[in-house]
């Protein structure tokens, strides 16, 4: 074999770039659903017949049984490793399950007569939704180590995931607020807004997973995981690696903190902070779309410099302080500034460049970037995770760090729309969502503000105060690389 995929001397085995930036669309074809999904508030109080407070806490309590069914389908994947490999079985059948339960959800749900047999119909569906989604998701992470372990390689993972996701959630704003939006007459109102909305996300996402199972394909073998000898994996193992792994109880504390920050931008945050407070909902796609670019240059330089040469756990600590600090700039723009003044060449209303819209510009691409760094470094840190666990233990177990990951992750983060209900709730909104045509209030300003960069600077606090006690530095995963190496070699030998 060519030392571009595996270098005998060193005990690091690489892959071609592309096959990097394929994989990657596995998480984005994941992505899809999810950005998809965070509509589904105005799909349950307008479709299934929920109010506001339930339909909050409704979606809280799918993305518990969501990070519930997390370590028991992590644990079937490291029991895994049959002749069509340990995580390409996993990706296509959690892509089937994902497409075939949301056609129900959004097609069959309104056609049963209103009350509880549609309620319960719809809560069946969205369970299935959720193994399928684990099912799919899990391999984003337990596959990384599996696919490269050159310090070099592995980062790039997170730079091709975060350029993906910028143009996804970047063009998914853009292709709601400028295109389904005016033609279905707001937010979810129309049936025909879901539907469409369901065929777009299906198509797309089914052509990413091919390509992501063709990328991971010559890598996804035994040769490039683990000891190479044969393990048993116990659900007493779990308990062993939760206990004893501090660097995957340091990196579950950082991420699922940092992900409810960003789980707290919800699609009812933006219509508050755009077509409430700055007087027009198209903008927020356009917005987005010239901040984009921007924002790709400073994830590269997050991790495609910093990550790839001083480390992953560096990169994070420096992306995570900017951060911080841009998101307070922010809160402090929006509330001593003024939004209406947002101005874009090309909208209704553009008459040059204001103070707030260059400041808002400016401060969203250097934060944004940054922010972009610390949200997915945190996928091949994973990856660093497990080979750490098989340097500490022995055990290889992929499966169980990308679901414990997972499991933390989606308990925190299901609080996001609960706290968003709750502040809705607080100033008089409990039957119906903000939409478009809702009246500006300052309280609906000052929920907008926190939701959509208080709740992130918590986040990224804990970002900063869990990575001081993550023990994975460069000089340290050299070490671990080594010591698999040697074990690698010894049971080759028959020792």
């Amino acid at each position: 074999m060519s030392n571009s995929q595996y270098d005998v001397g060193n005990g690091i085995h690489r892959v071609p770039t592309w096959r990097i930036a394929g994989y990657a669309l596995n998480n984005t074809a994941t992505n899809l659903y999810l950005f998809m999904m965070s509509f589904i508030a105005f799909y349950i109080t307008g479709w299934v017949g929920l109010g506001v407070m339930l339909a909050g806490s409704f979606s809280m309590i799918m993305r518990i049984w969501d990070g519930v069914t997390d370590p028991f389908i992590g644990y079937i994947v490291d029991k895994t490793n049959g002749k069509f490999g340990k995580n390409r079985p996993f990706m296509i059948l959690g892509n089937v399950i994902l497409l075939l339960s949301s056609f129900f959800m959004f097609y069959f749900t309104p056609k049963i007569p209103e009350g509880v047999g549609r309620v319960a119909f719809f809560i069946f569906i969205n369970a299935l939704y959720y193994i399928g989604y684990t099912f799919q998701c899990v391999v984003t992470k337990s596959a990384q180590s599996c696919v490269t372990n050159d310090p070099r390689q592995r980062p790039l993972f997170a730079v091709f995931d975060a350029t993906f996701n910028s143009i996804l959630f970047t063009g998914g704003g853009f292709y709601v607020s400028n295109y389904l939006a005016p033609k279905y007459h707001g937010v979810g109102s129309d049936i025909g807004f879901f539907h469409e909305f369901w065929l777009t996300v299906a198509i797309i996402s089914a052509v990413f997973t091919c390509i992501a199972v063709i990328s991971i394909w010559p890598k996804d073998n035994s040769r490039y995981f683990g000891t190479g000898k044969p393990q048993l994996i116990t659900f007493k193992d779990y308990f062993e690696v939760i206990k004893k792994n501090r660097a995957i109880q340091m990196l579950v504390l950082s991420a699922s903190t940092d992900k409810l920050g960003s789980a707290a931008r919800t699609s009812v945050v933006t219509v508050i902070m755009y077509a409430i407070v700055v007087g027009n909902y198209a903008l927020s796609g356009a917005f987005n779309i010239y901040t984009t670019i921007g924002n790709l240059i400073f994830i590269f330089l997050g991790i495609g410099v910093i990550a790839t040469r001083f480390g992953q756990r560096r990169a994070m600590i420096l992306s995570s302080w900017i951060a911080l600090c841009g998101n307070v700039l922010l809160v402090l723009l929006w509330v001593f500034g003024d939004p209406t003044t947002l101005s874009i060449p090309g909208y209704e209303g553009f008459h040059g460049f204001t103070f707030f819209t260059v400041a808002l510009f400016l401060l969203t691409v250097f934060t944004g970037g940054f922010q972009q760094v610390s949200s997915n470094i945190v996928i091949p840190m994973t990856a660093d995770c497990a080979d750490y666990e098989t340097y500490r233990s022995g055990k290889y177990v992929p499966g169980l760090m990308g679901t414990l990951f997972s499991f933390i992750d989606k308990m925190v983060s299901s609080l996001a729309p609960l706290i968003a209900s709750i502040c809705l709730a607080a100033i008089g909104f409990t039957e119906k969502m903000p939409d478009v045509d809702t009246p500006y209030t300052p309280e609906l300003k000052a929920v907008g503000i926190f939701l959509m960069y208080g709740v992130v600077i918590l986040g990224l606090i804990c970002n900063v105060i869990a990575m001081k006690f993550y023990p994975l530095t460069a000089e340290k995963m050299e070490t671990v690389r080594e010591e698999i190496k040697a074990i690698k070699e010894a049971y080759e030998r028959g020792e």
